[in-house]
């Protein structure tokens, strides 16, 4: 370029137009994809991820065989309480899920940790910098975590089911992946898990304190189906099915009894709290400052 249109080019108020069949806008646009893009990098790069997801297909493939390979029938015939070891009214499926809930309460951690944590770290402004719009960011950790958790942890439950096998040969609760609705019932523990995850997501963004996140998670899912047992019968037995644990649990029993929901159910009503939360995480997160 001669020196003469150089100059011209630097005078206030001048600009280089771009070059024919360019955008010069295209390259910092924010789409969904791209912030899904963004929040994978982010979850792969931090080490308690990967730590978070293999203590829980550890602890599901831990606890699943152990109680197979412990499963008394003589305890069963002594009238043991049911549950991995005593015998009782279990099942193979049963016995390989056992280690569901301590699961559970290692992806629904992950999931607050990582909207939470971006809060106490700070790093939430330059996220939210980053994407005006903000509710891309919801939806992305959510859409991240949420299949990953799932994928892992169906792995993780036939994987449990798969090693307790041989410890239950000859016993009348054994059972083979081709019976009916055993690989139901372990996907289905999968995609219970996968919505942990999602509802840890929604609880850390909804509360952005990783420590209050973490006890409502804890409280909902384990000590609120104890307190609700101090109800008079005829409310708890009304009740009692349509709280999220009850329900999730619905979603991959392999038998439905006579007090709970069916499979179908339990993952509609699970699926509304998670919905419920993650439209209380939308609302704050659009309403108010980070």
């Amino acid at each position: 370029m001669p020196t003469t249109a150089l100059r011209r080019s630097r005078r206030p108020g001048l600009s280089v137009a771009p070059a024919p069949g360019t955008d010069a806008s295209a390259g910092y646009k924010v789409t969904f994809v791209r912030v899904l893009r963004s929040e994978w990098a982010k979850f792969w790069s931090l080490r308690s991820s990967w730590i978070t997801l293999g203590v829980a297909v550890f602890l599901l493939v831990l606890f699943g065989a152990v109680a197979s390979y412990t499963y008394s029938p003589d305890a069963a015939a002594a009238g043991g309480p049911p549950g991995p070891g005593n015998g009782g009214d279990s099942d193979a499926v049963g016995l390989a899920l056992t280690g569901v809930t301590f699961a559970s309460l290692a992806v629904g951690v992950l999931g607050v940790l990582l909207s939470a944590g971006e809060y106490t770290t700070g790093m939430i402004r330059s996220t939210l910098a980053a994407v005006p719009r903000r509710l891309p960011v919801l939806f992305s950790k959510a859409a991240v975590i949420g299949p990953i958790a799932l994928v892992l942890t169906t792995v993780g439950a036939l994987a449990a089911f798969l090693l307790g096998s041989p410890g239950l040969d000859g016993e009348r609760i054994a059972l083979s992946p081709g019976d009916d609705g055993v690989l139901r019932s372990l996907a289905g523990a999968g995609v219970y898990l996968g919505l942990v995850a999602v509802f840890g997501v929604a609880l850390g963004v909804l509360l952005r304190s990783s420590a209050g996140a973490i006890a409502v998670l804890v409280g909902v899912l384990l000590i609120l189906p104890g307190l609700a047992s101090l109800l008079p019968d005829s409310w708890y037995d009304t009740l009692s099915p349509y709280f999220p644990s009850n329900a999730g649990s619905a979603v991959y029993a392999l038998h439905q009894s006579s007090d709970a929901l069916s499979p179908g159910a339990g993952l509609a009503v699970f699926a509304g709290w998670v919905a419920l939360a993650l439209a209380g995480a939308a609302y704050r997160l659009v309403r108010s400052d980070a």
